[in-house]
């Protein structure tokens, strides 16, 4: 596994431990095209590589992630055929981390916003930051829930609490998401590292197959219900990036205004 291969991503070693992070903390880590491809990727590659025996999946800088980056929103706008390429990716990225054994620690070190909502909550094990804030506003900018909320969010916390979030876009602290069991534990911002640290190095001391056959075994009920939620809610979603209700929310967000809704 040649970990210098992935753009938008920095990847490094300690013992069986590899560390996945979100690399481009100047746009708080949110994904362009070439950090969607490289995530589409490198969990696949971890599935395969014989000197890793668990994944830390974190951000550089500040955030986790903020999500989809506003200019690759304009530029699916001009050309929808775009979108339609990064759903297949999409989908892809959740069902890399769903079928990969190694177990998939998400260090969310900072706000995990749509998108990096997802890659936190589609991880095996999550611990954040108590300041961090985590939710799923993809309705803000007139989207569909598509890249995996609509599919994870359900089985975590149950349809009634995914509906109200994933209705509203409403951001959740990490004190808040442990409480209704959204994540694992969330810590003070000084503990996080050495927390995940320690949580890596008890399952890379472990029985290696044991826990990945374990994971894939929980997995396959998960996986049942989310291949077609995933399939339908990618659909829906690349019909949303087509709606003038985007098209304003995407103009409302570079001109520094609130959006006008009308519904089509």
């Amino acid at each position: 596994m040649d970990i210098t291969s992935y753009p938008g991503l920095s990847l490094t070693r300690s013992g069986r431990i590899l560390t996945v992070t979100l690399d481009r903390p100047e746009q708080l880590n949110a994904a362009d095209e070439g950090m969607h491809s490289s995530i589409a990727r490198v969990f696949s590659d971890c599935a395969d590589d014989r000197d890793t025996d668990v994944v830390i999946l974190t951000g550089a800088g500040k955030a986790f992630s903020a999500g989809g980056d506003y200019n690759a929103m304009q530029l699916s706008i001009d050309n929808p055929a775009r979108f339609d390429r990064l759903a297949v990716e999409a989908k892809r990225i959740v069902f890399s981390m769903l079928d990969c054994p190694k177990p998939i620690i998400a260090k969310v070190n900072g706000h995990a916003v749509g998108f990096g909502a997802t890659l936190a909550l589609f991880s095996d094990i999550v611990f954040a930051a108590n300041h961090a804030k985590i939710g799923d506003p993809h309705v803000l900018v007139g989207y569909v829930a598509g890249d995996g909320g609509a599919a994870i969010w359900p089985q975590l916390i149950g349809y009634a609490k995914a509906k109200e979030f994933l209705f509203t876009g409403k951001l959740l602290t990490a004190v808040e998401a442990e409480k209704i069991g959204l994540i694992n534990y969330a810590l003070p911002a000084e503990e996080l590292d050495g927390a995940v640290q320690s949580f890596a190095e008890r399952l890379a001391a472990g029985a290696a197959k044991a826990i990945q056959w374990t994971k894939l075994s929980v997995n396959v009920g998960l996986k049942a219900i989310v291949h077609p939620v995933m399939e339908a809610s990618m659909a829906y979603e690349s019909l949303s990036v087509r709606t003038e209700d985007h098209r304003e929310a995407v103009a409302a967000l570079r001109e520094k205004r609130s959006p006008v809704f009308r519904g089509c």
